[in-house]
């Protein structure tokens, strides 16, 4: 069996193929993007805000692949978005980018933490 179909299999016991992805419910645990914090409408940002926060949750999700200097400035949100080609975006996961992603949207409405 692979991945593929073990993860079929998952989303299969948990209901979630029977959903489109815009229509499937928030079932998931309260604190997640499936959950309750999920339903959590985005206000106050711009689409250039979105692209920033996309960018910077690579950083967050792919920082061990940067040296000191470049670690030291990342900590400081000093990253450059040309930047994101010191990183091999095949060793991040998306899971983990998409999480950060979300994360960052939060800081930049002023919700963070938002549990």
């Amino acid at each position: 069996m692979n991945i593929k179909d073990i993860l079929d299999d998952f989303d299969d016991s948990q209901g979630l193929n029977d959903y489109l992805w815009r229509n499937r419910p928030y079932k998931g645990q309260p604190h997640t993007s499936g959950g309750e914090r999920g339903k959590t409408e985005v206000r106050g940002i711009t689409f250039r805000d979105l692209q920033d926060a996309f960018v910077l949750a690579a950083f967050d999700a792919g920082n061990n692949q940067l040296n000191p200097e470049q670690k030291e400035r990342w900590r400081k949100d000093r990253m450059t978005e040309n930047e994101i080609y010191l990183l091999d975006l095949n060793k991040i996961s998306p899971i983990a980018w998409a999480q950060n992603m979300s994360c960052r949207v939060e800081k930049m409405m002023g919700i963070y933490p938002n549990i």
